[in-house]
């Protein structure tokens, strides 16, 4: 009897080293998302020309990412470390399931938002600083928090998430879910907003692959342009496919599990798929400050500056000339050059022909020059992250 005590009692080596290898993934992605949304962070800190409203979502993203990285997700590797045993009250357990759906709905939402901030600055950039003010964001991000609350700590200390139909074991720490709490929160905080992400980015790459085409339009780009629209267009589609392709990725499986768990019961899932997609949308939280910043020309520069431990300053924004811009600055310089070779001469009363003064030549050459500069700048559409081939996210 005791032998076999003491069998049950031994770890198999293959269920140690499936934890070392569970504890190894699991603290990667908190890592990530800790020092990634801290990073973002310290970017918009130092960086005045990142303080602006659009990205108050960013950082109001990051910050939602953060406080999952810190206060639910450390938690939640320890109860799958240990076989899915609790070892903390039951009160305890209840807080860390409302922090868990609250930070994960913010984080969500926050998302959303991005889309609808990005889909007013491209589609009404006239109408987008009236649009869009301080006192708008303000309100929506109380919004924000106020629904994600309304979803989390509301209906699970009230015990509306599961109406009694769930018998509390307390080895375990499982977010109870019935029919409704499961349809109403799963509609809310995940499938509509992503109904709507879906027809916004979908309009924004439109616009993009309009404003390609245009810019390669333009008379001085088509001789020097050798980047076609298709190029432009393949880096608007494969950015955005970026951006809801790990959206879907990661909180699809979760809502999917989390809604028929709410029909069939909270034991008609397993434990380990159970686990499986609930990491799954918790390393959406690590993969934001990399879709969210290194795709944005600014955030890329701040990253570096903050990397290289140097102050960003004003000026943080310029980049270096690309091959490409540099041929189109050469041939318009060229094309300057010529019309002031052209000797300009003027006519007097006695007929013959004077050069000009030197003073009177500089200007007409300065004003020829300023001229030929406007007709070799491409036109300006919405931009997309101030380039052409780069699309708001």
């Amino acid at each position: 009897m005791n032998s076999s005590q003491n069998h049950k009692n031994v770890a198999k080596p293959g269920d140690l080293s499936s934890k070392v290898l569970t504890g190894i993934v699991l603290t990667v992605i908190i890592i990530v998302t800790v020092c990634g949304n801290v990073v973002v962070c310290l970017a918009v800190g130092f960086n005045r020309r990142l303080r602006t409203l659009t990205n108050c979502f960013i950082v109001s993203l990051a910050v939602t990412d953060l406080m999952l990285g810190l206060l639910v997700q450390p938690f939640a590797a320890m109860y799958e470390i240990s076989n899915h045993k609790w070892y903390l009250s039951h009160t305890f357990c209840d807080i860390h399931n409302s922090l868990d759906v609250m930070l994960c709905t913010a984080s969500i939402l926050n998302l959303f938002m991005i889309s609808l901030d990005r889909y007013y600055a491209v589609t009404a950039p006239l109408r987008y600083t009236t649009l869009v003010t301080p006192r708008r964001v303000a309100m929506v991000m109380v919004i924000i928090w106020v629904v994600s609350i309304m979803v989390s700590f509301l209906p699970i200390h009230l015990g509306w998430n599961t109406n009694g139909t769930t018998d509390h074991n307390p080895e375990e720490c499982s977010l109870g879910v019935n029919p409704i709490y499961g349809l109403v929160d799963a509609l809310l905080t995940f499938y509509i907003p992503l109904v709507i992400m879906c027809t916004t980015y979908y309009r924004i790459f439109k616009i993009a692959r309009e404003q390609a085409k245009r810019i390669n339009n333009v008379p001085c780009n088509k001789k020097v342009n050798h980047v076609s629209p298709t190029v432009n267009e393949h880096k608007a589609i494969l950015t955005l496919a970026i951006v809801m392709g790990a959206f879907i990725i990661c909180w699809f499986p979760y809502f999917t599990v989390f809604i028929y768990r709410g029909i069939k019961g909270d034991n008609a899932v397993r434990k380990d798929l159970l686990s499986v997609v609930t990491w799954l949308g918790y390393a959406n939280s690590a993969l934001n400050p990399i879709l969210y910043g290194t795709l944005n020309r600014d955030f890329r520069t701040a990253y570096q500056q903050l990397l290289r431990c140097q102050r960003v300053g004003p000026d943080a924004r310029k980049t270096p000339l690309t091959p490409r811009h540099q041929m189109r600055d050469q041939t318009c310089e060229e094309a300057l050059s010529k019309q002031e070779d052209i000797p300009l001469q003027l006519h007097v009363r006695n007929g013959k022909e004077n050069p000009l003064t030197q003073d009177g030549l500089e200007r007409i050459i300065a004003r020829a020059h300023g001229a030929k500069q406007q007709q070799c700048i491409p036109m300006q559409y919405p931009t997309l992250y101030s380039t052409g081939s780069e699309v708001a996210i």
